[in-house]
């Protein structure tokens, strides 16, 4: 159940109404297989994702709705997003700090990793083929590379609905308090986000694979800025129809 061909679904009105009673009985559904696998294995999974070994610089808890995370994450720093309430996508921008006209390019990344899917192993090429992060750790199995943000825009042409809070907003908020803008917003990776292709080519936005506690952890290989959108999307499984807060915490080796 995607969700994301109501576009072509009759008027605005009957587009939203449609939108807003799928949504709420794909939410009951979603979080009753939540809340499964919770009681299944999610306190042994939280301890994993939660055990670090090294010293913590940042834990942060980042809300659902209209939030960011920014950081300056220096090189050989490790940066371990974690899950808490599972099926919950992270959209997810990076930028050589040095100089942020030089950003995480998604077609690179594609070609030199030879897949699609971000998994453990995958490195995060820039526009000019340098590895800004490489995800060191990965309890999920794959991530999005091309479904990219929401955005209000797009939400109304799905759902009919105006005004809904959007990952290109939380985006915009946050590059604009560094002095950036929207030319800045890149195709961007969706952390917990599962968008199959099929052989015919078809694609489309699935249940996700992530459950409670699980993570996904890079490793800066240079300077990096991050920005990150907690998804807050209620009317597709990207955010398991229910947006929930994740964790954030960024660590050092000892010694490092």
């Amino acid at each position: 159940m995607a969700g994301i061909l109501l576009e072509t679904t009759g008027s605005d009105n009957e587009r939203e109404d449609l939108a807003r009673r799928m949504a709420a009985e794909q939410k009951k559904l979603a979080s009753l297989k939540m809340e499964h696998a919770r009681i299944l294995n999610g306190e042994s999974k939280m301890r994993a994702a939660t055990s670090i070994p090294g010293d913590i610089v940042k834990d942060t808890i980042v809300p659902a709705g209209a939030n960011n995370y920014v950081s300056e994450i220096p090189k050989g720093r490790h940066l371990r997003i974690i899950d808490i309430g599972g099926q919950q996508a992270v959209d997810f921008l990076a930028f050589d700090l040095a100089n942020t006209e030089i950003r995480y390019n998604n077609a690179n990344s594609i070609k030199l990793n030879r897949t699609i899917y971000v998994t453990k192993g995958f490195k995060l090429y820039s526009d000019v083929a340098e590895v800004l992060m490489t995800v060191v750790q990965d309890t999920v199995g794959r991530h999005d590379t091309i479904g990219g943000a929401c955005s209000s825009q797009v939400n109304k042409l799905r759902y009919g609905i105006a005004g809904t809070c959007a990952c290109r907003d939380n985006f915009l908020a946050a590059l604009s308090a560094r002095g950036m803008s929207a030319r800045d917003i890149h195709a961007n990776v969706n952390f917990f986000m599962n968008v199959p292709v099929q052989a015919d080519g078809s694609a489309e936005i699935v249940d996700g694979l992530s459950t409670p506690g699980d993570f996904v952890e890079l490793r800066a290989d240079k300077d990096t800025l991050v920005v990150m959108s907690n998804c807050p999307q209620f009317f597709n499984p990207c955010s398991g129809w229910n947006p929930t807060p994740i964790r954030v915490i960024e660590w050092m080796p000892a010694g490092g």
